[in-house]
C-alpha cells in the first residue's frame, strides 16, 4: 500500500491516461493492418508470402517475447522498460511507413511485435502499482472499453487515412500516425509514471524461448509457401517441430526440477480447465485472425470495395463483439458455463461463413451483410469472452501471472498460424476463377471454430469449483 499512497489521486489519474495511450497505440496497430493490406500489396507487388508475414510477423514476435517483457519489467523497473518498449514502437512503426520494399516491411513489423511485447506487460504491471485491488476493478473495466473501441476504431481510422491520402503518403499513414501518439505516451510515462520494480525478480529462459520460437517458425514457414509448392525443405522444416516441442518440454522441466527459472511450469498443463482453455485459445486466434484477413481482403480484391467502405463494415463486427463479451459472456458464464462457449463457437462459424460467402459466391449487398457481421461478432465475444476465466478458474493464485503471460502467448502465436493458414488458402485459390477465394477459407475458419466446440464440450460441467482430491 506505500507504493499506492505515495501517489496522489492526480497522478494516479494522469499515469492511467499514459498507460490507456499505449494500449490504444497496441491494440489500434493490430487492427488497422488488415484494411491496408491490399494497397500495400498492389504497392510493392508482394506475393502472398510477403503478405501474410506482414501480419504473422507482427504476432510472432510479440508472442515469442511477451513473457520475456513482463520479466525485464520485474528485472529493471517497469516504468524504465515501459518507455524503452514505447519508443522502440515508435521507431519501428516509422520504419514501416518508411519500408522501401515489402522486405523491409516484414523486418520492420517484426521488430513492431518485439518491442509491443516489451511495452504491453508493463501496463499491466504498473496497474498493480498504480491502484488498490478494489480500484483495479473499475480501471481494469476502463480498459477493457477501451480496448474495445480501439479495435473497432482501427479498421476505419485505416481506411480513412489511406482515403486521405495525405501528401502522397497512402497506406503509409497507418503506420506513421503512430509517431505523434508514441511521442505523447513518452513524454507522459517520462513524467507520470512511477519507478517500480519486482522485490524477486523470476529470471529468464533463453533457451526455452529458442526452442519454442523454432517450433513456431518450423509450422509457419512451410504454411506460408503455399504458392511456391513445397519441397523437401518445407517438409523437413515441419517434421522437426515435434521433436522441438518435446525437446522444449524436458528443457522446461528440467529446470523447474533445479528450480531455476523457465519459460513455463509443465504442472499447470495438469489443470483441465487451463489445458482445454489454452488450446481453445490458440484454435479462436487463428480462426478469428484468419477470418478478419481474408474478410478484408474479399472486400476489395473479390467486391472492389474502397479501404474505408471495409474499415465501416468492421464495425457491425466489432459492436457485436462487444456486446458479446461485456453482456452474454460476463453474465451467462458464472450460470451456464461451457455452454456459452458452445454456443458461441457454433454461432461463430455459421456467422462467419455466412458472410464470407455472401461477400463471393453470392454477391449479397452490403447492407444484408450488416446482421450477420453483428452475429459473428456475438459468437466471437461469447467464446473469446470466456477464455480466460475459464482457463484460469482452477490456477493457483502463486501461478496466476505465469497462466495469463501463457494464454496471452496463445493467442498471439494462434493469430499467426490464422494468418498462415487462411493467407494460404485465400492466396493460392485465387487463381480458382470458378470459386471465389473467400469460400475457400470458409472450410478452414468452421473447421478451426468447430475444433473450439468440441474442445469446449470436453470441459468439466463445474468449471468454478476446484476438484475435490479423492480420499486413498
Amino acid at each position: 500500500m506505500n507504493a499506492i499512497s505515495a501517489l496522489s489521486p492526480r497522478q494516479q489519474n494522469l499515469a492511467l491516461v499514459t498507460l490507456i495511450i499505449a494500449v490504444v497505440l497496441e491494440i489500434v496497430d493490430l487492427t488497422i493492418i488488415n484494411t491496408a493490406l491490399p494497397a500495400i500489396s498492389a504497392d510493392f507487388a508482394a506475393n502472398a508470402e510477403a503478405v501474410q508475414w506482414i501480419v504473422a510477423g507482427y504476432a510472432l514476435s510479440f508472442a515469442l517475447l511477451l513473457m520475456a517483457g513482463g520479466r525485464l519489467g520485474d528485472s529493471f523497473g517497469y516504468r524504465r522498460v515501459f518507455l524503452i518498449g514505447v519508443a522502440g514502437f515508435t521507431l519501428s512503426s516509422m520504419a514501416c511507413g518508411l519500408a522501401r520494399n515489402a522486405d523491409e516491411l516484414v523486418a520492420a513489423r517484426l521488430l513492431q511485435g518485439a518491442t509491443g511485447a516489451i511495452m504491453s506487460p508493463q501496463a499491466m504491471a504498473l496497474m498493480q502499482v498504480l491502484f488498490s485491488p478494489l480500484e483495479r476493478v473499475s480501471k481494469l473495466a476502463l480498459f477493457g472499453l477501451v480496448g474495445g473501441l480501439a479495435a473497432i476504431a482501427g479498421p476505419i481510422l485505416g481506411g480513412l487515412l489511406i482515403k486521405a491520402n495525405l501528401l502522397g503518403l497512402g497506406w503509409r499513414l497507418v503506420f506513421l500516425i503512430n509517431f505523434p501518439v508514441g511521442l505523447l505516451a513518452l513524454v507522459s510515462g517520462w513524467y507520470f509514471l512511477p519507478e517500480r520494480r519486482s522485490a524477486h525478480p523470476a529470471g529468464f529462459d533463453a533457451a526455452g524461448m529458442a526452442l519454442l520460437g523454432a517450433a513456431v517458425l518450423g509450422v509457419l514457414w512451410p504454411l506460408t509457401r503455399s504458392e511456391a509448392g513445397w519441397t523437401w525443405r518445407e517438409w523437413t522444416s515441419l517434421s522437426c517441430v515435434g521433436p522441438l516441442v518435446l525437446w522444449a518440454w524436458h528443457h522446461v522441466s528440467a529446470r523447474i526440477e533445479a528450480r531455476r527459472p523457465a519459460l513455463f511450469d509443465p504442472a499447470l498443463f495438469a489443470i483441465r480447465p487451463f489445458r482445454l482453455g489454452l488450446a481453445i485459445s490458440i484454435a479462436f486466434a487463428a480462426a478469428n485472425t484468419g477470418f478478419l484477413l481474408a474478410f478484408a481482403f474479399a472486400l476489395q480484391a473479390e467486391r472492389g470495395e474502397t479501404p474505408l467502405t471495409t474499415g465501416l463494415l468492421h464495425m457491425p463486427f466489432g459492436l457485436g463483439a462487444m456486446v458479446g463479451i461485456a453482456v452474454l459472456g460476463r453474465n451467462f458464464l458464472p450460470r451456464y458455463g461451457k455452454w456459452v462457449m458452445v454456443a458461441g463457437g457454433v454461432t461463430m462459424a455459421l456467422a462467419t461463413s455466412a458472410v464470407l460467402a455472401g461477400i463471393g459466391a453470392l454477391a449479397l449487398p452490403l447492407p444484408a451483410l450488416t446482421p450477420l457481421l453483428v452475429m459473428a461478432g456475438l459468437g466471437m465475444g461469447a467464446l473469446s469472452g470466456c477464455i480466460a476465466p475459464v482457463a484460469v478458474a482452477q490456477v493457483d493464485k502463486d501461478h496466476a501471472g505465469a497462466a495469463s503471460g501463457l494464454l496471452k502467448t496463445a493467442q498471439q502465436l494462434g493469430a499467426a498460424l490464422g494468418i498462415a493458414l487462411s493467407g494460404s488458402i485465400y492466396f493460392a485459390w485465387k487463381g480458382n476463377a470458378q470459386i471465389p477465394p473467400s469460400l475457400a477459407v470458409v472450410s478452414v475458419i468452421a473447421g478451426l471454430l468447430a475444433l473450439c466446440v468440441v474442445l469446449a464440450l470436453r470441459l468439466p460441467e463445474r468449471i468454478f469449483t476446484r476438484p475435490q482430491p479423492t480420499a486413498s
